[in-house]
């Protein structure tokens, strides 16, 4: 889970989700499924499937690099808080 900018609430939530082999799921399958596990606010609006994360060379994964990714695929400003 990252926060991407968002000019109504400051940032909205996004997940990258890396599915196990043989597996499948669609974003919609992800939101139905987080309905009625957590509150609204806390289901992500944006859903990305992905193989791999970015890693550090010490395993760390480098969430900047997913924010950055997801920023400039989906065509984000980022976005001015008080």
């Amino acid at each position: 889970m990252i926060g991407v900018p968002d000019a109504r609430y400051g940032e909205e939530l996004c997940a990258w989700i890396r599915l196990r082999d043989g597996e499948c799921a669609t974003a919609e399958d992800i939101r139905s499924f987080c309905q009625g596990q957590i509150a609204h606010y806390k289901i992500p609006r944006y859903i990305e499937f992905v193989d791999s994360f970015p890693m550090t060379v010490t395993g760390k994964i480098q969430k900047y690099l997913m924010r950055r990714t997801m920023v400039e695929k989906l065509g984000l400003d980022d976005a001015r808080t008080a």
